[in-house]
């Protein structure tokens, strides 16, 4: 029997694109009106005592010890020790909501939700799957694909990761396989009449982005099952956005274009600052719902289902790094201080691209497409992928990522620039001695 408070949040929802692709424990969920939601009343009107958080306070504010607070001279206890909010520290949210404007024009006019502060992108994706994937349900993903992906899907929530080849030709020439995506889509809207998705851009492995072109294909494609009546759940991974290096990259996220696209599609987007900030143990991200016609109080019946997730598993999020990263974001350095980290990346991603023309006709590593972000990736002919990163981790001292026995994986967003074509050699030449082995 559903608990009394998921009921109310599901009648709410009830008719929106949300409701009918809620997982068994999206609809059981709720947000207790319980110790956090009690205390964030005391916070509001308990002027003379707030006798409800269990932390220690003197004077009315929360102790800290001396050596904790040494490490954080600019921030007050409040900022440093005490809980934040479950859904997070409401100006940090307010600030991030603006900041996604910013970066997606296209986002001014349309409706999204308020963006909910989680504890990194990882538990943000786990967070979905925990609203909206059933034991046996599938979400569909390109392959290859990073590989928390299937930990979080098939692991944690028992269903099924199902994947399209993301890609046609290589990185000299090639780029989104569109039809392998409409394949995808067809055969889960005609097996299930719902289709559950996650798309990551830039992606990782590949580091591939869409063109401008493959953006508005993919958003056609999903629009056109939505059309036929599918419900269809666009979850968009955005961990590395922003960080294109080419002219023809899309510029905003596919959320921008599936925010308001059809009754039909939910979309929510997963985001943060962890790597479009460079605070990678900050553990903070931010995810946002979207969708046509959703009202602002079934957005907020949607951040309370959210908020009952991330109430039951972590409680709340980091106060001191959601409060470092709001004073950081209001910075007037703070774009040109990005730019400069930025121009390194690029300037490796080029050095990279150029180190690669002296492989063009290499059929042992093909490098997949790639424009974007922290990586790039070989598809191996021949050669076990594992087999080469430990040869050469073993032999030339050079760490690598094997995706599976197919794909290795590059982070050029490690390698000093000075060190990129010493890699790279070593990387052919050892995938070479193992293929002519085989």
């Amino acid at each position: 029997m559903l608990n009394v408070l998921a009921q109310e949040l599901n009648n709410i929802l009830r008719g929106t694109s949300f409701s009918s692709l809620f997982s068994d424990m999206g609809e059981r969920m709720f947000f207790p009106r319980g110790i956090i939601s009690q205390g964030g009343e005391a916070r509001l009107h308990g002027w003379r005592a707030n006798a409800t958080i269990g932390t220690t306070v003197n004077d009315k504010h929360p102790v800290v010890l001396p050596e904790i607070q040494a490490q954080l001279p600019k921030l007050s206890p409040e900022e440093t020790v005490s809980y934040a909010p479950t859904a997070g520290v409401p100006e940090l949210r307010q600030l991030w909501k603006e900041k996604i404007i910013a970066k997606n024009p296209s986002l001014e006019a349309k409706s999204f939700s308020l963006p909910v502060v989680v504890p990194g992108l990882t538990a943000g994706i786990s967070y979905i799957c925990d609203l909206f994937l059933s034991e046996g349900d599938s979400l569909i993903t390109g392959a290859p694909c990073w590989d928390n992906y299937s930990l979080v899907v098939e692991t944690r929530r028992n269903s099924h990761l199902k994947s399209f080849p993301m890609f046609v030709g290589n990185a000299f020439e090639g780029g989104f396989n569109l039809d392998a995506f409409r394949q995808a889509l067809q055969e889960e809207a005609e097996a299930k009449g719902k289709v559950r998705m996650l798309l990551n851009f830039p992606q990782n492995p590949s580091g591939y982005t869409p063109s401008e072109s493959e953006m508005e294909e993919i958003t056609a494609i999903i629009k056109s099952f939505a059309e036929k009546g599918t419900k269809l759940l666009v979850c968009c991974d955005d961990a590395y956005f922003g960080l294109n290096y080419e002219a023809n990259a899309a510029k905003e996220s596919l959320f921008a274009s599936v925010a308001d696209l059809h009754e039909n599609v939910a979309a929510i987007k997963i985001d943060g600052p962890t790597k479009e900030d460079y605070v990678w143990g900050f553990r903070c991200g931010f995810l946002t719902f979207a969708g046509k016609g959703i009202t602002e109080a079934q957005y907020e019946a949607l951040q309370k289902k959210l908020m009952g997730i991330i109430r039951s598993s972590v409680s709340c999020s980091n106060t001191p790094a959601q409060s470092i990263l709001l004073k950081a974001f209001t910075s007037p350095n703070l774009g040109a201080d990005k730019k400069k980290f930025r121009n390194i990346l690029e300037g490796r991603y080029r050095r990279v691209k150029k180190a690669l023309t002296k492989y063009t006709d290499d059929t042992v590593l093909v490098p997949m497409p790639f424009n974007s972000g922290y990586f790039m990736s070989f598809t191996c002919y021949g050669v076990n992928a594992e087999e080469l990163r430990q040869k050469l981790l073993k032999e030339q001292g050079i760490g690598t990522i094997a995706i599976d026995d197919s794909h290795l994986r590059i982070a050029f967003s490690s390698l000093d620039k000075r060190d990129i074509d010493v890699v790279y050699e070593a990387v052919y030449t050892v995938a070479h001695e193992l293929a002519e082995r085989t």
